[in-house]
């Protein structure tokens, strides 16, 4: 597969991520655990079929285990942190923050070997953050503390994935099959600790048995796929930036929705975070 095309593949998953936090808002109240479980079971499952189907299956064996822990760890953090960061607070603003990943991936992806970190990815960041900071603020509100642990593990979501995303070019060599034991993997870890730590409440509607399989299907399912070739085997950099258009989306899609209220503090933090790609990517395409 060429560069571009594997550029082009993994931003499908940006197009599915855009859903993430509409789904995770429809499947409440089911608890964070839990719907690790359930959705990344239904996406592993589909995935292990997919690599029976293609012949992959046979060389998952030959992996070795510290990827498969590596995968697994990066999966179960992000989306633990995610859908805990949605319980916990606004889904509009806690998503936009969660969104600073791709800004993060841009700038923590300088380290590789054979990229290069320029000053406008650096701008690029400091536009974006300051759409975060305006969101942790509480615009003309000010600081709203009952939302302060939501906010403080969007961020941390966000620096799992980034992190995760940017380590898959150290890991290149495991093949896209690998996602589905991930996933799997995923759901068997969550299954325990939900037992320990959490009260298990089921989807209490149709509308949120349906917001899990949109989840398992797509923003815990396919969307793992495509971005683990586009990681890999596109321009990280270039990804990374383009994915800026995710906390955009996602916010229009929850606005459009009837889940979030307009706002000026939800449009200009949208506008920023989104806007830091501008220099980023500039400086990604020179």
């Amino acid at each position: 597969m060429s560069r571009s095309r594997a550029t082009a593949t993994g931003f499908v998953a940006v197009l599915l991520w855009a859903l993430l936090a509409l789904f995770t808002v429809g499947s409440a109240p089911t608890p964070p655990l839990l719907l690790n479980t359930l959705c990344f079971a239904l996406g592993g499952t589909l995935g292990l079929i997919w690599a029976a189907r293609t012949g992959a299956l046979p060389n998952l064996r030959k992996i070795p285990l510290k990827v498969y822990v590596f995968g697994t760890l990066g999966l179960f953090g992000y989306h633990a942190l995610y859908f805990s960061a949605l319980r916990l607070a606004p889904a509009a603003e806690a998503g936009l923050i969660a969104y600073l990943w791709p800004l993060l991936i841009v700038v923590l992806s300088g380290l590789l070997p054979g990229e290069r970190l320029r000053a406008g990815h650096l701008i690029g960041a400091l536009i974006g953050f300051s759409g975060a900071a305006l969101i942790i603020m509480g615009g003309s509100d000010g600081f709203s503390p009952q939302y302060a642990l939501g906010y403080g593990l969007a961020f941390l979501c966000a620096l799992t994935w980034s992190s995760y995303s940017v380590l898959s070019r150290l890991v290149g060599t495991a093949p896209t099959a690998t996602v589905a034991v991930f996933c799997l993997a995923t759901a068997a870890l969550s299954l325990p600790l939900h037992l320990m730590f959490e009260q298990t409440v089921w989807p209490q509607s149709a509308l949120a048995w349906a917001s899990v399989a949109g989840l398992g299907l797509g923003p815990v399912g396919l969307a793992f796929f495509v971005w683990d070739i586009g990681v890999k085997q596109g321009d990280i950099q270039l990804l990374g930036t383009s994915s800026y258009a995710a906390p955009l989306l996602s916010t229009l899609v929850l606005v459009g929705a009837g889940v979030a209220a307009p706002s000026y503090t939800l449009l200009w933090a949208a506008i920023l975070i989104t806007g830091g790609a501008v220099a980023a990517a500039r400086a990604s395409l020179r």
